[in-house]
């Protein structure tokens, strides 16, 4: 059920960039990067299919994307390329033009395609071209995907701006790529629905105690030393939903007015009380 589920996120995020290719980009001459955008480029310089010529470009990446990331992610990325190619090509001729906006174009293709993109590679897979290149990099630098696809498709846009002679369209191109790269990794990480507490208190047994009872949240003590006065002291560490951050602010202020209080947003949280693992 696990690989059935990964392959159907896979499938939506494949279509999901599909459309933002057939309605918004490519119409728009929009080459946001990466092998779409150089298929882009070739389909108004020769009228090739879009989604055959980014099948073609993808072929030598494949093997370096099995070497690096394995067997398993090769057959991902093999499924995700062909049928993103496919659908592309697919959809083209049936789906309208919503707008000649470039600006438009540029925001609406990035927020279809980063979506798509971030599922993708949130069940494990590629759609091949530079998401593939990054994920790659991304075993030798261990910098996020959204970065590394928004430098290596930067060289991209250059190639596109060049081509057709329009800077306009590379600026417009840049926008893409950066609302793309933000809803990768927004898709990934996930919004910020959960908030962390760094506590520091000199009554951190009785907030600890008053948490467990009023919130029914658990705390956790992190050994802790003032540099300035060298005194040593637990620093509570509590994770709470959104809605609970006045509650527990109130409870902290209850018991210990003097408390130095850290508040930080969570993208994901796994375990008990919260999100729960995804089988893998």
């Amino acid at each position: 059920m696990a690989i059935l589920s990964e392959f159907l996120g896979v499938t939506l995020g494949v279509v999901l960039t599909a459309l933002g290719l057939d309605l918004f980009l490519v119409p728009n001459k929009i080459a946001a990067g990466g092998v779409s955008g150089l298929a882009t480029v070739f389909h108004y310089l020769t009228g090739a299919p879009v989604g055959m010529t980014m099948l073609a470009l993808n072929v030598p990446l494949f093997a370096m994307g099995i070497y690096r990331l394995g067997l398993k992610f090769g057959f991902r990325s093999l499924y995700g390329t062909i049928s993103l190619s496919l659908v592309v090509d697919a959809l083209a001729p049936h789906l309208p033009v919503p707008t000649h906006d470039p600006l438009l174009a540029s925001i609406f293709g990035g927020v279809l395609t980063g979506l798509g993109l971030g599922l993708v590679f949130r069940y494990r897979g590629t759609t091949g071209g530079t998401d593939l290149a990054a994920a790659i990099l991304r075993t030798y630098t261990g910098a996020n995907v959204g970065q590394l696809l928004f430098l290596v498709d930067g060289m991209v846009v250059l190639i596109a701006g060049f081509t057709f002679n329009s800077w306009e369209l590379a600026m417009y191109a840049l926008i893409t790529i950066f609302v793309t790269a933000w809803l990768i990794d927004l898709v990934q990480e996930g919004i910020s629905y959960t908030k962390a507490f760094f506590i520091i208190s000199q009554k951190a047994d009785e907030i600890a105690a008053a948490v467990l009872q009023e919130l029914n949240r658990g705390a956790t003590a992190l050994k802790g030393r003032g540099m300035y006065t060298g005194m040593e002291r637990d620093v509570l560490l509590v994770v709470v939903n959104r809605s609970e951050v006045t509650r527990l602010k109130d409870l902290i202020y209850k018991v210990d007015r003097e408390a130095f209080v850290i508040l930080a947003d969570v993208h994901e949280v796994l375990g008990e009380g919260f999100k729960q693992w995804r089988e893998s």
